[in-house]
Order: C-alpha cells, then structure tokens, then sequence
C-alpha cells in the first residue's frame, strides 16, 4: 500500500490543486481512479426506493395529511441513502463515476406485500450531464420520477448544484408531489474524509394542498449550527400561517416529528434503523453493454483490486469510445437516441405546483425536462442500441444462443419462453435485509413503516465556452493533505 500512495501522491496532488483554480463547471473533469466510487451516477436514484415499505406508504394512507407527511417521511429518510450511495458514513464519500450519454441502470425489487417495484435510470445528457429516472409499482400505486442536472465548482469545498425535480404519483388518489434535489457542499476534501452538507431552503408541494417548506443548514465554518441539521415546516395552502406539524433534526441520523396543533410528540424516526431492501439486478452476463455495471466493468474490477492503472485504461476505453461516437454523430448529422426517456418543452404538472414556490427549483433550458416514455420502460427489449456498445465497438451476437435484446425489461424472453429480463433472474446488490411491512391505517409511528434493521454559481449558467476560470483564490495543497487524503481513501479498497 506504501506504493501505491507514493504512486499516486503527485496525481491526487495535481488533481487538487487544478481544481482549486477553477471556478466553472468541474461536472465532467475527469477524477484519478483512486479518488472514485465502484459506482456510476446513474445508480443514485437507487437509494429513493431501496427501503419499499416507506417508499409505498403513502399508497396505502386514507388521510390526505398524512400521505403528504409520509412522502416528506420518505424524502427525509432518503437523503442519507443518496448521499453516502450505499457507502458507511465513517469511510465518507468518493466521486461516482462519470456516466455517459445513454448509460443505463435497471433493476427491482420485490416483497410479498407490496409486489415488485421496479426501476429505469438513463443518463440522457452529457453536457451538460442530465441523469433521468423512472421508479413504480403497480400493485400498490405508486411511481415517481424526476431528473437532476449536477454543476460542480470547487471553493475549498465541492459546491454541487442540482437543476431538476422529482414527482411522486398516487395512483388511487391521482395525486402528485413535487419533490426538490437540494444542493450540496462536499466538506473535509483537503482533510481526507469528505462529507456531504446540504444546503438552501425548498418546498416539497402537493396536488391536495399541503406544503412542507424545508431549510437544510448544517454546521457552519465558525462552528454554528448542526451537521446534517434541518428544520421543516407543514402547513396546508389555504392556511399557510397555520403550522400542523413541525419536523427538526438530522437527516443522517433521528429527526423528530411534533404537532404544532398540541405540542405532542409525534414520532422520532432514526433513518439509520431502516433495513435496506436488496435490489436485484441481472447477471453482468446477462446485462446489456450498455447497462451501467457491465459497461464499467473492468474499473470496478481494477479498483476493487487496488489496480489504477487498469482502472485507468478501462475507463479511458469507455471516454474515448464515447468521445469518437459524438464525431461520428455530428459527421453524420444524427442525434443520439434516448431508450426511456424524452425531451419535452414543458411539464403541466411541475408547472402548476410550483407556483406555490418558485424560487425553489432550478431547470436549465440547456438541459432540459426529461419524461419517461412508460410504453418503453415496461416492453423495451434489449439490445438497447443494437450492435453498438458504449466504446463504439460493434458486437455480434453468437449462432445458436439467444440474442440478449431479446429478453423484455418485464423479465420475459420473447425467444426462450420466459428466461428472465432486466429486472428479473437477478441478483442481489448488497447485504441489508429488507425494511418490514406497513399497515393500512397511519397511526403512530408515522406511516406503519416499522424501520429495521459537482457545480457553478448561477452567474455562470448559459455561458458559452469554456467557462473553467482561473480563480485568485487558489489553495495551496500540502503534503500532509495529499498523505492523509490518499490513506483515507486507498483503506477502503477491497484486495
């Protein structure tokens, strides 16, 4: 391991210190392997529904009220999820991987309760980089989906921008809840333990009327504050001076919920409690080439073997394959085609809900609003894009053995009779065991839901060019950063 960290001390200490000077977008610099995560980008929308009982509860709450208090439940208890990916919060967070134009995530899960809830994630935009994603089940009733568009700038900390939304769907009741991606800072770069802190105020509006207006503050650089800390407020929209519930706390550890009405205490709720549900994914022999793990391969492979070199050249395989594709699509006057999801002008739905809160969300026209294409997620058969893989190879499928694009994303084979698809003869992608049921009815704890065990400032949207600017307040990184850095880091890697 010596070796290693004296191998790589002069990158990472280049790599910081470039950052350090730029003060554009850093979405798409490409990161030295040994500061990356075994994980894409496209496998963070993951964590929304990895814990299904919170995640349907809302499906099976007669109260309007309480189905709202539970989707703000559910957001809440998300957050740690999204921004660790799985991660334990003591080895912090490392840089996901790049995901590039028309990678693919798919995958499931199922219990006996609540039937399969099933999940297509696409990266449909690259620069700027936009990851879509469509999350459902349609036993219970309940499906969401959203798109986020990241902007990284580098002061110190990691800024992270995120343009977007999220709308969960309750089928029953035909309602819809507008969701917001809260930005984040990336503390304890320079120190070697990074930790995400989110920050900003937002709304989380519903179609029935109640509103929970969210402040995310954390601890501040003069010690104010707590990590991780928020404060939330729940209120309807016909009374918006009327306060029904009050929600404070942290959201990676317990945040306690109160009725404002009595002053009652009605639930603190520990979000490290929550049994995560293992997702099923197929057999990488079983992915198509453009699904995100079997086209990341080889780095995962290399990193879990401490090997940055090999890292380095499979991820120089997949960039620069993508980078010849791009030519070749502008020498040819075509557009890449999306699988799952489509760029349209505008959203009727964003549209009306965020009049209660418009300084709450941000899109960029430059990147779009993203819908799925339903028809597509549950009947699209792969191949996904043919012959073509992610390097800009072309693949031919051998005489005699069924074609992979032809096994359905709903786990049937049109050509073997039934061999299971994307989301079906899977496997588990971790450990946890699942979350446990939830009840019809919401008393308390909220929801029935018994719990078990990169970015600019907005002065910079829309320029043209390179808009990386050198920055006059450049940080100067000493060996003992680089030392304890690349210790806390190379420690996690698995030999």
């Amino acid at each position: 391991m010596s070796n290693d960290i004296a191998a790589n001390r002069s990158g990472l200490k280049d790599f910081l210190a470039s950052i350090a000077t730029i003060s554009g977008d850093l979405s798409n610099i490409t990161a030295p392997p040994f500061v990356l995560a075994e994980n894409s980008t496209v496998e963070i929308p993951q964590y929304w529904a990895d814990h299904p009982y919170l995640w349907a509860a809302p499906a099976l709450e007669e109260d309007p009220e309480k189905r709202a208090l539970l989707v703000l439940k559910n957001f809440l208890g998300s957050l740690r999820g999204q921004q660790y990916a799985g991660r334990k919060e003591e080895d912090g967070v490392k840089k996901p991987l790049n995901a590039f134009l028309g990678e693919l995530f798919l995958g499931s899960w199922s219990t006996e309760e609540l039937g399969e809830t099933r999940l297509v994630s696409e990266q449909v935009g690259h620069h700027p980089p936009v990851t879509a994603c469509y999350l459902w089940n349609d036993q219970v009733g309940i499906r969401a989906e959203g798109f986020t568009e990241q902007e990284i700038t580098f002061s110190g900390n990691v800024s992270i921008k995120q343009k977007g939304y999220a709308i969960v769907h309750v089928d029953k009741y035909d309602e819809d809840y507008l969701l917001p991606l809260p930005n984040i800072k990336v503390k304890g770069l320079l120190g070697g333990v990074p930790h995400p802190e989110l920050y900003g105020e937002y709304s989380l509006i519903s179609s029935n009327g109640y509103i929970s207006h969210i402040k995310f503050e954390g601890k501040s650089f003069f010690g104010s504050g707590h990590k991780n800390g928020f404060e939330a407020r729940f209120f309807h929209a016909d009374r918006p001076d009327e306060t029904i519930y009050t929600i404070e706390g942290a959201w990676n550890s317990t945040f306690t919920i109160k009725d404002a009405r009595n002053d009652s205490e009605v639930e603190t709720f520990d979000v490290r409690t929550i049994k995560h549900k293992p997702m099923t994914v197929p057999d990488l022999s079983e992915q198509d080439p453009w699904e995100s793990r079997k086209a990341w391969g080889d780095v995962i492979s290399s990193l879990h073997k401490g090997d940055m070199k090999g890292a380095t050249t499979a991820k120089n395989a997949v960039e620069n394959g993508q980078r010849q594709m791009r030519k070749d699509e502008e020498a040819k006057g075509e557009e890449f085609k999306h699988v799952f999801f489509d760029k349209v002008p505008n959203d009727p739905i964003f549209d009306k809900l965020v009049k209660h809160d418009p300084q709450a969300y941000t899109i960029d026209p430059s990147g779009g609003i993203w819908k799925v294409d339903k028809q597509a997620a549950e009947q699209r058969q792969r191949p996904f894009h043919g012959d073509l893989t992610p390097s800009n190879q072309r693949v031919a499928h051998k005489q005699g053995q069924p074609q992979e694009g032809r096994r359905s994303i709903n786990g049937q084979d049109q050509d073997s009779g039934g061999t299971a698809g994307a989301v079906g003869s899977a496997k588990s992608s971790n450990g946890y065991a699942p979350d446990a049921p939830v009840q019809n009815g919401a008393p308390k704890p909220v929801g029935d839901a018994t719990p078990r065990d990169e970015k600019r400032p907005d002065s910079a949207v829309g320029s043209k060019g390179d808009s990386r600017r050198q920055s006059s307040n450049a940080i100067e990184v000493t060996d003992e950063m680089v030392e304890n850095f690349l210790r806390a880091k190379t420690s996690n890697l698995r030999v």
